[in-house]
């Protein structure tokens, strides 16, 4: 299973596609590695550079992040710069199970969960332990603290111990 713990970015805008995720210009390269540099060059959000992912494991942002093109390489790209959890409102439907079936978490919240989160934490150096089988988050910032419970479907929740859908697979076929 992946590591879900470490610092979190918060990207505050809804709409966030895979072409802002991974240019399409890269999408010839042959390794996940190669795509490396390239996690959210084109992302459009002021205030962004992609010096603030440094160090990050995480991402809290807002509605339908992954739209866009159908591809894998979004989530790669996340997943070879050590980000394997993704909180936001909603996903688009095949970005969200592509982080799935890589191992990866990509968990809804209530809007109203994610507007306290950004409002508690956006701007202050933030932690995220996960405990994966408890089904929480929890959320530090110095004295700051916030768990935030989630569910994901049993397959998902498979998937995700398995090592995502090629692990699964060959584990049960």
């Amino acid at each position: 299973m992946k590591n879900f713990n470490g610092r979190v970015l918060f990207l505050d805008r809804s709409d966030i596609n895979t072409d802002e995720i991974i240019p399409a210009k890269y999408l010839t390269e042959n390794s996940k590695e190669a795509l490396k540099p390239y996690l959210l060059e084109d992302l459009k959000l002021e205030g962004f550079n992609t010096k603030m992912l440094e160090d990050v494991s995480a991402i809290v942002t807002r509605e339908n992040f992954g739209c866009g093109s159908s591809r894998e390489h979004a989530p790669w790209a996340l997943e070879v710069n050590g980000i394997n959890v993704v909180i936001a409102v909603d996903f688009a439907r095949i970005f969200r199970q592509n982080m799935y079936n890589c191992g990866m978490l990509a968990v809804e919240l209530p809007a109203e969960t994610i507007d306290m989160l950004f409002k508690k934490f956006a701007n202050k150096p933030t932690y995220l332990e996960t405990d994966f089988d408890g089904g929480k988050f929890i959320f530090t910032s110095g004295d700051l603290k916030e768990v935030v419970p989630f569910t994901i479907s049993d397959f998902d929740r498979e998937l995700v111990k398995a090592g995502g859908w090629v692990d699964y697979a060959d584990s049960r076929y």
